[in-house]
């Protein structure tokens, strides 16, 4: 069992920066595939990004390459993402899941969820 708090949205204008957290709790935090997903309003869940569990081997949505990175802190049971560059359409509630397995890019494949944070970025 895996339980997840995502902390760290908050309004940020057009071109600036957030870092995400999601802290865990458990002793297997570091055998776990963590990712981030987002939902804005009236839109399906997507994928953001995905770190393996040793952090070696990462993965990102198209939209976000180049500007988001996702790293890990298996010591302090914590996963971030870092924010770059951020524009309107980043606009949305991030989520941090966790999955047993390898990294993938559907949320159907993460057994675990937190309840999200609001990120918001103003024109």
């Amino acid at each position: 069992q895996v339980q997840l708090v995502e902390s760290g949205g908050g309004l940020v204008q057009a071109g600036g920066s957030l870092r995400l957290s999601c802290a865990a709790s458990g002793r297997t935090f570091s055998t776990y595939t963590m990712g981030w997903f987002r939902q804005a309003p009236g839109k399906e869940r997507e994928f953001v990004a995905a770190i393996s569990w040793s952090g070696g081997r990462s993965s990102y949505g198209d939209s976000v390459k180049g500007r988001f990175t996702i790293s890990r802190d298996n010591a302090k049971n914590t996963v971030y993402l870092q924010m770059n560059r951020l524009n309107p359409e980043d606009t949305a509630v991030y989520y941090c899941a966790a999955n047993s397995g390898p990294i993938r890019s559907r949320p159907s494949d993460y057994e675990y969820w937190g309840q999200g944070t609001q990120v918001t970025v103003s024109s």
